[in-house]
């Protein structure tokens, strides 16, 4: 059985609001927050939602959002960290076509995804 497509790229968000780059590190993939493309109104310009004061000052434009992701089959699984909350959860992405990214992430067994597309400027 083929492994999974690569996900490794540069992907605009569902909301268009930032790019995600995903590349090798360590032993699989993440993805950080390349460029910030839509600021909430009121948003800040750091991570001041993680858990871990000691990240609480890191810029939001190049926070890690996705990490420890391998080929499972036909899919990536790993984790993706949402700064708008500060909160981790399990996460699942996939292409199919190389144009969109499937992203879930799930807490036990409730999931919710999101679709990003490739940033054609890459």
């Amino acid at each position: 059985m083929p492994g999974a497509p690569s996900p490794v790229g540069r992907w605009i968000t569902q909301d268009g609001a930032a790019i995600i780059a995903i590349g090798p590190c360590g032993g699989g993939l993440c993805g950080r927050i390349a460029r910030i493309l839509r600021r909430d109104p009121g948003a800040a310009e750091t991570d001041v939602n993680n858990p871990d004061p000691r990240l609480r000052h890191r810029r939001a434009d190049s926070v890690v959002i996705l990490a420890g992701f391998v080929a499972d089959g036909a899919r990536w699984r790993g984790q993706v960290y949402d700064p708008r909350s500060g909160r981790t959860y399990r996460s699942f992405i996939a292409t199919a076509d190389g144009r969109t990214l499937d992203v879930r992430g799930c807490v036990l067994m409730f999931c919710q995804s999101q679709t990003w597309r490739r940033d054609r400027g890459e």
